[in-house]
């Protein structure tokens, strides 16, 4: 499943960040805490590799 904003691509770049043990899980806030969680690292790879160009800077935008 692709990103549908900038937003949502940063947050699973975060995740996945934490989920390869580059960074601490304890680093995580909100969304990215919550994709963490629940998503695989091939889920969050996948939405954090989406071409961020023409995507809005939040869902709702």
């Amino acid at each position: 499943m692709p990103a549908t904003s900038k937003a949502q691509q940063k947050a699973a770049g975060a995740a996945l960040s934490a989920k390869r043990g580059e960074t601490k899980p304890s680093e995580l806030y909100d969304a990215s805490k919550d994709m963490y969680d629940s998503m695989s690292e091939e889920e969050l790879e996948e939405m954090a590799s989406t071409e961020r160009k023409d995507k809005p800077e939040k869902k709702g935008d």
